[in-house]
């Protein structure tokens, strides 16, 4: 299963519990309202609700009957891609009438709009988010992106979602998307509150664990490419160093050096792969003073 279905398993099994361990309520009409509100089609006319997840067609069901004690009519469509989809829509016109009007909207208003009163308590904010999240969120797997976001089709829906979760302390990014609203975030601790704070804790500890993953392995990546930077810039400057060594032998022989340029230059050849470092150590003087000695070779080299 994939990352983003996971998610949406977990939040379906998660309970939203009074202080006193009762059942709360008021987070499951937040919950179905936040559903509803962002499923395909909500209005006085049709309420349909179509999802890939059967875990969520479970839960609207669940929902409507136990708060409204109303039914859903169900099928199951496959599509020409093979993707299962479960469809569920309100048949009778008095359930609709009755879901619109519970949940505080009438035909009269053109625009859909987050109503506030449907929301009656601090830990009803969870719950909307996450009922808003099984209708039209998304994740994609924190493996290859830190990327979560809500699509709404309706311009003041997603406004609405924006700002309500920017009350919540978060920093939501927006775009339009092919006559969509988008609201998304890319920053990986705000997804980790996100999927918390609507009750998907495994999958933001997985999340973190990921995170942690990636980041030794980016750190391991820079420190194996640095070691490979610095080996082959000592393989290189070795090569010019032997290479210079031996044109001066031929041309001229060890007798033409300095005494302390003889020796380093006699340690430089029985160690050809050797760092700077590691020659100092051998001649019994500094790392620099071996740079300077190997360079002063080599410029005695080009000028002939």
């Amino acid at each position: 299963m994939t990352f983003a279905h996971n998610v949406k398993s977990e939040l379906c099994a998660a309970e939203f519990l009074a202080e006193d361990g009762s059942e709360s309520l008021c987070c499951e009409k937040a919950e179905l309202y936040g559903i509803l509100l962002y499923c395909r089609r909500f209005s006085q006319t049709e309420v349909a609700v179509q999802t890939e997840h059967w875990e969520i067609a479970q839960v609207v069901d669940m929902l409507l009957t136990k708060l409204y004690h109303i039914a859903t009519f169900q099928k199951t469509v496959r599509r020409s891609d093979g993707r299962i989809i479960d469809c569920q829509s309100i048949e009778k016109k008095s359930d609709l009438n009755r879901l619109f009007k519970e949940f505080g909207h009438d035909d009269k208003n053109v625009a859909l709009r987050i109503n506030r009163a449907n929301i009656e308590n601090d830990c009803c904010n969870a719950a909307f988010i996450r009922g808003v999240f099984l209708a039209c969120g998304s994740i994609v797997d924190p493996g290859k992106d830190y990327h979560l976001e809500f699509v709404s089709p309706h311009i003041r829906l997603g406004r609405d979602l924006a700002d309500f979760l920017g009350e919540l302390g978060f920093v939501p990014k927006t775009i339009v998307r092919k006559g969509n609203f988008v609201v998304y975030f890319k920053d990986s601790e705000q997804i980790e509150d996100i999927l918390t704070l609507m009750g998907a804790v495994q999958r933001s500890l997985e999340l973190m664990n990921i995170k942690v993953y990636k980041d030794l392995r980016n750190k391991v990546n820079r420190v194996t490419n640095c070691e490979t930077a610095n080996i082959t810039k000592t393989v290189d400057a070795s090569v010019q160093q032997i290479e210079a060594i031996n044109k001066l032998i031929r041309s001229k022989g060890y007798d033409y050096l300095p005494e302390e340029l003889r020796e380093i230059a006699k340690i430089r050849l029985e160690n050809p792969d050797s760092s700077l470092r590691e020659l100092a150590q051998l001649a019994g003087i500094s790392r620099s003073g071996v740079n300077h000695r190997l360079h002063r070779i080599i410029e005695i080299v080009k000028k002939g």
